[in-house]
Parts: structure tokens; C-alpha cells; sequence
């Protein structure tokens, strides 16, 4: 089979959703009557191959076990196990080869898993497809439909290629998998598109065309094949996420330049090179520690040939003994494990919070994530319709609150409030409430047509009953609660159920109305695109009329009306009457709701087997009311996205819904602020844009803007990749979110990819970094959260076992200095101590250090930098600054025993063999084994904080308040204050007492202390062993004290600060420098401080949390149901 790059490309010369329908024919050499012919079919097959996606060939193994093996700490821990060989230290050697089994196993399993994302994208072509060829209508295979083909489809079928309609009867489309909105998408084979381009016009709107693996949700049409496979809208996305797009100055063309073919070669190498030893590639913990690992291996050489250089090159046993010692004191064998391992305890800790890792270097890249971009359809919304405001004219209007479930009636919260006789008002304060949601005491059961309520609910008078009657009986929806499953039931289009769910709320539900009141349906006129409304006939019993009630579109409901029920009375239609009909149905849509236009008309005579012109009988209709119709939030998403803002996160809404939707439920749920009047007009102008205005910009128009859209309506799959890239070239670290086939590209361009795990498809769930189980965009926070703890559980472990490698470098170093007799260099610590505490020592306190728990303000403060990564400048300080006392420590003490009490004894060859000469040496090195062993402990319990005082640590985070992203059963408990070492983390205090208490058996056993460790028992040097602790811990909180004192190494506040090169804001006041929009999203209001800079004012705004938080933490106790209480125990 040929490969797809053989095939002819599927070009046109302008594209046929532009074009007119015969020019596409004539391009094809097709006919719409006859179709292609068996000939020409099998000529376009060899031409442009099969109608399907191409991978790339499937995941090898062995290019993931490669890949594997090439990380960089792995390469460094083969040389390191291949000296330990060479030398005949079996011991060492094994360790350090286990260690290397362990790391590339789990490391391949979890790649091999995650490398399976394209059978997911070939699973979504549609196995048949009906075409016409020679006059005949055929069912072929899909793979076997090429361009040209006159495809059939019907409600129910997907569609099989890209079709250019040519022929539609109210064809609606299901597109969600491709644009990623809940609405299908109504098509009409006769739209024109003259002043348009690709460009402008994105896919969304393009209603003159049908993409392959989409579905017919209603309808019929005919379409001409104009793409196939892998040149289909789903083939470009499968595509873009195979290709890789080779970065910039990498051409080998001179048309750049005499000398870029050797520059854009050298680069190519480089990648090559570097993405091998996993210098370019990754996540920044990963870089960092690719290069961490090849700079200890360096140096670990370096102080190979200072040894040898001290020795007069003279390379023997002894000497190449020494050597390996130093190397194995510089490299920091259990990083790699305990980083393993920690990841892997954090994975499991993530799926208790409802998020699933599938690559595990996610982890620890979300505590750097300074902007999340996140599509609003079934992800900050619920992707169902709910009917919000009801406006009858002269009568109020009706608004549903608190509604989450878009097919439960029992819920949410019915206001109603009088409008004046003169324009109409659209409030959300009424002067009478319906709370529903409870049933009735005592009989136990609920039927789909009794609602019963809290309260009373407004009156049904007789303006809201005809509506409700329209509504209930000019609908094809079903809405039924199952009495085994509990719950709310219902089938239909989006937007009637959403209809009928409001006339259940009143209990004027269809089923009430037919079967109870013994209404009989006379007739139906169905939904039709061209006049974008329907009707139906309806006749009550004992009534010799018939009702006519009809539902669409406002502008072509209004055209049919003559009449207007105002109140309880209908009045004329006048032209001003219908100017505030149409100002309403604007205010309405200015709120992001989809208006829907209802009216009815009485039949004093009907026969249903009369032929009646449908445009007859849908005239001289009488306005009832309009209904506002929203896809609501969330509950919990504006929750989630307030903790973002505090925490330093912009949330961007990428969206394919219309600008002034987008825009509603961007302020609703906090993305956009909910006024704007204080800002400037370049910063609002570039809040909200649709596509085709941020696709129209070029990358330096984009790097120019302030700041990049919150909101970008009309959203292609294109654009949200581009707006990925705008993001990292201000050096943001930024995740996606998605559910959709059209969000894989950018998931997988993003730093983070998060996928919706209920509604998201298994392309979306392939091509993520991590899933959410509960599709709960506050779950986000959670991973954040995590993350971020992760990270700094990272920095702590991290600075634990390299400030022990630092103080064994140099103790070593400085051991130099100590020859024997033969003038060979006697070790302070012998190769195996160093292995023993390298391995055993230092690997259980920093798996305990992994396992800490959050702290108070980690939500408090932004993200870190990810360029900078663990080895911030603090860390790096730090690590040299407590190893030099660390090993100093260890120095002096070695020092103290040879030269003080041993007046200099250091015996011949006490390196290799125990001899009469070399008990003080032996008793030297048991001191500073034991010491050693105890600063490295001692060490992991002041790593607990890198800046608070062992003795005076913070809590663990208070409960918060209860909070719509946090429902109460989640509230966190507290601990005892001030919190001890122990209750806090029982490992790492079990860690370090054990490991402690390890060091006698060490000392004393025979056999294991002079033939293994090379040192003996001890006796009155236990008392320097345990004065080099005091002097550590002194010394430590001291360099503590001096940083907060200084104010050394401090990050920045909390909430608007810098995060990554894009402010967490909403852009700067015309007359004021000061820019408040992010800071009063975080909880900062300008007032709270009067007269305060806005970074003082965050300050003060940060301690006063804090503080609030210890007084919650002393004074309350939270209860398992998350209510707090006094705690008066606690007031002495």
C-alpha cells in the first residue's frame, strides 16, 4: 500500500463550500444524477487512495525502551554501575543495578500505555456509506468512497467523507466531536458565501457543507465527496497530531541566507543530540535533571582526576578505590527512585481526587501551569440547555435559578418579576419565588407530572398558561422520572426538553396535558430550516376549535403576528410593539441566551385531512411570550476559576459558541470581569474576540496585543493551537482542556493537556497529559493543588540528598590531605558507608519528604517559574550552604579524632585491610559515619520548611469556607496546633529515628564494621557525633533566620502577580497606572486598602488570610459534615 504522501492531493482552487455547486461537479467529473461511474471510481481510488486515517505505523516497543534508556540520570547510573563492576564491588554494582531495572520499567509501561491514541481517531469513520454510481444507489464500504462521489445520508447515519451539500431537507448535524458544541448544527445546501474566505468563515459556520464523522441527528440530504481521509477536517486533525512542526532556523534552503544550510544543519544535529539525552525534550523537571545529571558526571571526572593528580597519576587500586568513592559521593543514586516513586504515590493520591495522570512527568509540570485555556461546552458548562427567562409581554418575567440539572423540573428556583407597561424588563429580582426540589411527605414516589414545591409558586394565570400550553404541546421532547434509578429521564433535542422541563415546573407537562386534560393532537408541521419554525394542531376535549401553536425563531415568528397578548388581553401588533419585541429578544441575547419566539392561534374550524397551505394556517398569529434558552455553568466552575485567579492562573474560555454566549458565561462564571467601564478600551477591545479576528493577526500583532483574548467565540481547532503558541512566546506554561476530537491537536500542544473523562472522546483522553474522571473543572484546582505540593515535596527531597552528596565531596576532597606511610590518601569515609548512606540514609527521609502535605498558602502564591524549574536560586544556595557545614562538620570531627586524641596515626594501607595501625582510623571514620548519618536526618525534618524555623512551623492548611467548587463533605480537617514532627508525617519521623537508631548495629556488629564499613566500635567520640548535630541545627536555623530577616529569596504575592509573562489580570484603568482587575479577582477590593499601592495592598490582603486561617485553626473545629464550631478548649 502506498504511503499518503504518494497519493494526489485533494486541491481545489477555491474550496467548494465557496464555490457553486457545478463548478465542484465539473472539478470532479461527476454528475448529480447518475454520480461517478464504476470506471471513474476506481480511477479516484488509485488516485487519492483509500477514505480513511493513516497512523504511523503503530507504537514500536522498542523505540520506547529506547527512550527510556537514553534519560540522562539512567546513562549516568550505567557508567557509575559499570566502575562499581570493574573493580569488583558486586554490592554496589547490584544496587545500582536494580535501581536502573526499576526506573525503565515503570518508565516504559507508562509510555508503551500512553502511545495509543490514533486507534481511537480510525475507530470514528463510519463503516458505510449510500452513494449513487452509474444511476444506481449503492452501500459501499466508507474506505471505498473517494471525491466525486454523490453520497446520500439520512437521521441516524454518519457521514463518511467531507461533503459540499447539494440537496438538504431540514438537515441538522451533530458536529461535537469536531467543533465541540452540544447544538447540532442545522445545514442548508443553497448558502452562499460571496464576500467570504476560509479565513473568516470558519468550520462552524461553513452550513453548506458535512463532515466526516459526524452524525444526522434530523433530516435528510445529498452531498458531493469533496475530501476524503486524511484531507478531511478529522484527517487534518489527525494529522497535526502526527506531524511534528521543526522549529525555526532549521531549513537547509539558501534562500535565507549563503550560510543557513551549515546553521540550520547544526541545529538539526543538535535537537537530534539533545533530545536523545533528554536536554531539549520534557517537562522542565525533566530538562533539569537531564542536565543535573550530566554536570554531576562531570564532576564526579573532575574530582576522578584531582585524586589521581594528588597521587602522581600513579593509578592504582587503592587510587582508583578513591576515585570511585568521590564519584559515588557526587552522584545522588536514589533520586531517580525516590523521584519515581514519589510520582507514583502522588498518581495514586491524584485519582482520589478524581484525576487520572497518564504520563507521570504531569505531576509535577501543573504546579507551573501559569494559564489554563479551556473550551466551554461541556467542560465550565453542563452541555445541556436550560430555559432561563421567560418574557410575557405586560404580564413579568419568569427566571430560573440554580438550576444544575437540565432535565430534573424539581430544580433550581422559579422567580418572577412584574415588568411596566412600558419597555419590557428583564430582572433578576421577582416578587415571587418557586422553589422546587422536594417531595411530597409520605407517599414516597414522584410522578413525571407532579411537581411539588417549598414554597408557593406564582400564580399560573392565563397569559403563563397559554404559554406553557405552547410550549409543553408544540414539542417532540420526553422528560419522565424513572422510579428505579431515581432520577430524572428525558429523550429529545436539547432545546425542547429544555421547554418542557420549564412546563413541568408548572406541571403543565405534555403527558399531564394529552392524557389527563385529553388534549388531541389534530396535526403536525415540522421543523423547517427555510422558515425556521414549528407547528402543531391541537384540539381539548368538548371544544369545537382547534389551537395552533407554533415555536421558532423571533424575526420569523414576529413576520406571521397580528396580534400580542399583553397581560391577560390581545392587542393589536403595532409597529412600535413590535420594536419592543425585537429589543427584547436583543437584551436577551446580549445575555448569551438563545431566543425562541412563542405564539398560537385559534382554529374555529380545522379538518386534519383538509389541504391547508402550511403558510396559511402559520398566519395571523397572536405573540405569546419569548424564552431566553442557555447552556449553563457548572455549579462549581466560577468557584474554580475565582481560586485560579488567586493562585495566580489565567483561565482563557476557547470556545466555537457565538461571541455575545461566550462573553455571557465568561462573566458568569468570573473569566471576564462583569464590568468593564474602568478599563481601557485597548485592553476591553482585546478581551473578547471571535476566530477570524485573532487568526486575521499575525504572531507580532498577537506578541503586541497587552494581553492575549480571555474569550475567542468561534473557535477552530487552528486557533486554539495558535493561541498555545502565543503563550509560549510570552514564556507562559499553559494547559488545555477539552473533550473533543477537535481539542486533541491543542491538548497535545500544550504543556499540560487535561481531558474530560465522562464525555470526552478516547482521542481527546489519547492525546491528554491527564483525565478527569468527574469531567469537574474544579477538579483542575485539585490537580493543581497537587502539583504544586508535588513540586515542593520535589525541592525538599531534591535539596536532602544532594546537601548530603555535597558534604561527602567534601569530606572526600579534604580526605586527600590525609596520606599514610606508603603516601597513599586515607578515605574519611569508606566507598560502601557512602552507599549505605547514599542508599539507605538518605532514601527513606526523602521518600518521607515526597509524601508531605500541602502548605497553607499554596494556593496563595503563583506559579513557580518553570524556566528555573526545582533548582530555583534559593535551592541552590541552600544546597551549597548546608553541605559545606554538613561536611565540614564531618571534617572537623575526623580532624579532632586523628590528629587530637590519635596525635596523627593513620597506619599503612587502612583503606583495604585492618591492621594494628589502624584503630584510629577505624574509630575515626565509626564518628564520622555516625555523624554523618544523623545530619543527613536531622537535615529532612528542617527541610520540612525552607524557610520557617523547625521549632516554629506552620500548620497544614486550615478548613476553608465552604465554597461552590468544594462541596462540604471535601472540606479538609484540621490538625492540632502548633502540629507535631510526628502526627504531621508519621513516615518521615519513623524514617528518621530508625535511620538513626540503624547507625549502632552499623558500629558494633563484627564482621559488618571493620571487613565492610572499614571502621570499628567507638565510645567517647558518640559525644562529638552528637555535638555536630547541635552545632548543624544552630547553624541551620541561624541561615533560616538571616534569609527572612534579609528578606533573601522571597516569592512573590499571591494572586496578581507575574506568572510566567502573562499578567492574572484584566488589563489597566484609563485614569489610573493601577491595575486592579486581576487583584480584585483574587479577593483584593481597591477599597479594603485606601490609599495603598496595589502590591502593598496585596500584602496586606495575603496576611490577613493567613491570619484568618490560624484563627479558624486555633479557635474552630470542623466537623465531618464540614460545619464549624466553636472550640472554647482552645481559648485558654
Amino acid at each position: 500500500m502506498k504511503s499518503p504522501s504518494q497519493y494526489q492531493r485533494q486541491e481545489y482552487a477555491q474550496h467548494p463550500f465557496l464555490a457553486p455547486a457545478k463548478d465542484v461537479y465539473h472539478q470532479l467529473g461527476t454528475n448529480k444524477d447518475t454520480g461517478l461511474s464504476i470506471l471513474k471510481s476506481q480511477e479516484a481510488q488509485r488516485k487519492y487512495g483509500p477514505n480513511k486515517l493513516d497512523g504511523e505505523g503503530g507504537v514500536q516497543w522498542y523505540s520506547v525502551l529506547l527512550k527510556q534508556v537514553s534519560n540522562a540520570m539512567i546513562l549516568v547510573l550505567v557508567l557509575a554501575m559499570a566502575l562499581s563492576y570493574g573493580v569488583t564491588d558486586y554490592i554496589e554494582g547490584g544496587v545500582i543495578t536494580a535501581v536502573i531495572i526499576l526506573n525503565i520499567t515503570i518508565g516504559f509501561y507508562q509510555d508503551f500505555q500512553a502511545e495509543k491514541k490514533m486507534d481511537s481517531l480510525r475507530s470514528l469513520s463510519s463503516p458505510s456509506a449510500s452513494v449513487l454510481r452509474d444511476g444506481h444507489t449503492e452501500t459501499i464500504p466508507s474506505a471505498e468512497v473517494v471525491p466525486g462521489d454523490i453520497v446520500r445520508v439520512n437521521a441516524g447515519d454518519t457521514i463518511p467523507a467531507d461533503l459540499r451539500l447539494i440537496d438538504s431537507m431540514n438537515l441538522e448535524c451533530d458536529e461535537k466531536i469536531l467543533t465541540g458544541e452540544a447544538i447540532p448544527v442545522l445545514k442548508d445546501a443553497k448558502a452562499a458565501f460571496k464576500d467570504g474566505d476560509e479565513v473568516s468563515i470558519g468550520v462552524v459556520d461553513r452550513i453548506n457543507m458535512a463532515y466526516s464523522s459526524s452524525t444526522v441527528t434530523k433530516g435528510r440530504g445529498t452531498g458531493i465527496v469533496v475530501y476524503t481521509g486524511m484531507f478531511t477536517e478529522i484527517g487534518k486533525i489527525a494529522e497535526s497530531m502526527q506531524g511534528k512542526q521543526r522549529k525555526a532556523n532549521r531549513s537547509l534552503s539558501t534562500k535565507q541566507g549563503a550560510l543557513q544550510p551549515p546553521k540550520g544543519a547544526v541545529l538539526r544535529v543538535w535537537d537530534t543530540l539533545g533530545a536523545f539525552l533528554g536536554l531539549t525534550t520534557g517537562t522542565p523537571l525533566q530538562r533539569k535533571l537531564s542536565k543535573l545529571a550530566y554536570l554531576l558526571f562531570l564532576g564526579a571526572l573532575i574530582l576522578a582526576v584531582a585524586v589521581f593528580g594528588v597521587n602522581g597519576f600513579e593509578v592504582t587500586n587503592e587510587v582508583a578505590i578513591y576515585a570511585i568513592s568521590t564519584g559515588i559521593a557526587i552522584i545522588p543514586e536514589s533520586l531517580i527512585a525516590v523521584l519515581t516513586i514519589t510520582m507514583v504515590v502522588g498518581m495514586t493520591q491524584m485519582r482520589k481526587r478524581k484525576v487520572v495522570l497518564r504520563q507521570l512527568s504531569a505531576l509535577e509540570a501543573l504546579g507551573g501551569v501559569t494559564n489554563i485555556c479551556s473550551d466551554k461546552t461541556g467542560t465550565l458548562t453542563q452541555g445541556q440547555m436550560i430555559a432561563r427567562k421567560v418574557w410575557l409581554p405586560g404580564s413579568g418575567v419568569y427566571v430560573v435559578e440554580g438550576a444544575e440539572q437540565a432535565s430534573n423540573p424539581t430544580n433550581g428556583t422559579v422567580t418572577f418579576g412584574l415588568s411596566g407597561s412600558g419597555t419590557p424588563e428583564i430582572s433578576d429580582e421577582g416578587s415571587e419565588t418557586t422553589e422546587v426540589g422536594e417531595e411530597k411527605a409520605g407517599d414516597g414516589e414522584k410522578s413525571e407530572e407532579t411537581i411539588t414545591t417549598k414554597a408557593a409558586a406564582p400564580a399560573v394565570t392565563r397569559h403563563l398558561g397559554n404559554f406553557l400550553q405552547s410550549i409543553a404541546l408544540c414539542n417532540l421532547a420526553s422528560v419522565r422520572f424513572d422510579e428505579q434509578r431515581k432520577e430524572w429521564q428525558a429523550i429529545g433535542d436539547p432545546t425542547e426538553i429544555a421547554l418542557q422541563v420549564f412546563a413541568l415546573r408548572f406541571d403543565y407537562g405534555k403527558r399531564r396535558l394529552e392524557e389527563k386534560e385529553g388534549w388531541k393532537q389534530l396535526a403536525e408541521y415540522p421543523f423547517d430550516s427555510s422558515i425556521k419554525r414549528m407547528s402543531v394542531v391541537y384540539q381539548p376535549p368538548g371544544d369545537g376549535r382547534a389551537y395552533l401553536f407554533t415555536k421558532g425563531a423571533v424575526e420569523r415568528i414576529v413576520e406571521r403576528c397580528s396580534k400580542i397578548g399583553i397581560g391577560g388581553s390581545i392587542e393589536s401588533f403595532a409597529a412600535e410593539k413590535q420594536d419592543e419585541v425585537l429589543s427584547q429578544m436583543t437584551t436577551l441575547a446580549d445575555q448569551g441566551l438563545r431566543v425562541l419566539a412563542i405564539a398560537q392561534r385559534t382554529l374555529d374550524s380545522y379538518q386534519p385531512s383538509s389541504n391547508i397551505l402550511r403558510g396559511d394556517i402559520e398566519a395571523d398569529l397572536t405573540l405569546i411570550g419569548l424564552v431566553g434558552l442557555y447552556d449553563p455553568p457548572r455549579l462549581e466552575t466560577k468557584g474554580a476559576v475565582q481560586e485560579c485567579h488567586t493562585a495566580g492562573i489565567k483561565v482563557h474560555m476557547l470556545t466555537g459558541d457565538h461571541p455575545s454566549t461566550a462573553t455571557s458565561i465568561a462573566k458568569e462564571v468570573g473569566i471576564l470581569p462583569p464590568n468593564t467601564h474602568s478599563l481601557s478600551s485597548r485592553n476591553t477591545a482585546s478581551m473578547v474576540q471571535t476566530a477570524a479576528q485573532f487568526d486575521l493577526l499575525t504572531d507580532a500583532a498577537l506578541d503586541a496585543l497587552p494581553s492575549l483574548p480571555l474569550v475567542v467565540a468561534r473557535c477552530a481547532p487552528s486557533t486554539k493551537t495558535r493561541m498555545l503558541h502565543a503563550l509560549h512566546r510570552r514564556r507562559c506554561f499553559a494547559a488545555m482542556t477539552g473533550d473533543g476530537v477537535n481539542d486533541a491537536p491543542s491538548l497535545q500542544a500544550a504543556d499540560v493537556g487535561i481531558a474530560m473523562g465522562l464525555a470526552g472522546s478516547d482521542v481527546a483522553k489519547g492525546a491528554a497529559s491527564i483525565v478527569l474522571t468527574d469531567d469537574n473543572f474544579a477538579s483542575i484546582v485539585n490537580a493543581v493543588e497537587e502539583g504544586r505540593r508535588m513540586f515542593d515535596n520535589i525541592q525538599k527531597f531534591v535539596l536532602h540528598l544532594l546537601t548530603s552528596n555535597v558534604a561527602e565531596v567534601i569530606l572526600l576532597i579534604g580526605g586527600l590531605a590525609f596520606q599514610d606511610e606508603a603516601g597513599q590518601s586515607v578515605f574519611p569515609l569508606s566507598p560502601l558507608a557512602i552507599l549505605w548512606i547514599n542508599m539507605l540514609t538518605s532514601s527513606f527521609p526523602a521518600f518521607g519528604l515526597g509524601r508531605e502535605k500541602a502548605s497553607a498558602d499554596i494556593m496563595r502564591r503563583p506559579p513557580h517559574d518553570s524556566r528555573r524549574g526545582v533548582f530555583t536560586q534559593q535551592i541552590t544556595v541552600d544546597l551549597f550552604v548546608y553541605g559545606t557545614l554538613m561536611g565540614s562538620l564531618a571534617l572537623l570531627t575526623f580532624v579532632i579524632i586523628v590528629y587530637g586524641a590519635g596525635k596523627g596515626e593513620l597506619g599503612i594501607d587502612c583503606n583495604k585491610h585492618v591492621s594494628g595501625g589502624c584503630e584510629v582510623v577505624f574509630r575515626a571514620r565509626a564518628a564520622v559515619f555516625a555523624e554523618l548519618t544523623w545530619l543527613i536526618l536531622i537535615s529532612a525534618w528542617e527541610f520540612k520548611s525552607l524557610r520557617s524555623s523547625l521549632f516554629a512551623l506552620p500548620p497544614t492548611p486550615p478548613p476553608l469556607p465552604p465554597t461552590s467548587s468544594q462541596p462540604q463533605h471535601q472540606q479538609r480537617s484540621s490538625l492540632s496546633f502548633p502540629p507535631s514532627i510526628y502526627s504531621s508525617n508519621r513516615f518521615l519521623f519513623l524514617s528518621v529515628v530508625l535511620g538513626a537508631l540503624s547507625v549502632f548495629p552499623a558500629v558494633y556488629i563484627p564482621g559488618l564494621n571493620k571487613s565492610v564499613f572499614k571502621h570499628a566500635g567507638i565510645g567517647w567520640e558518640w559525644a562529638l557525633a552528637g555535638g555536630a548535630v547541635g552545632v548543624f541545627v544552630a547553624g541551620v536555623e541561624v541561615w533560616k533566620g538571616w534569609k527572612r530577616g534579609r528578606g533573601w529569596f522571597e516569592e512573590r504575592g499571591c494572586g496578581g502577580g507575574e506568572s510566567g509573562g502573562e499578567r492574572v489580570s484584566f488589563g489597566e484603568s484609563e485614569d489610573e497606572g493601577e491595575n486592579w482587575g486581576g487583584f480584585e479577582a483574587a479577593g483584593v477590593e481597591r477599597e479594603d486598602y485606601p490609599g495603598a499601592p496595589k502590591e502593598k495592598a496585596l500584602q496586606m490582603h495575603t496576611c490577613a488570610l493567613l491570619a484568618l486561617s490560624f484563627i479558624q485553626e486555633i479557635f474552630y473545629k470542623v466537623e465531618i459534615d464540614g460545619t464549624a464550631k466553636l472550640d472554647t478548649s482552645t481559648l485558654t
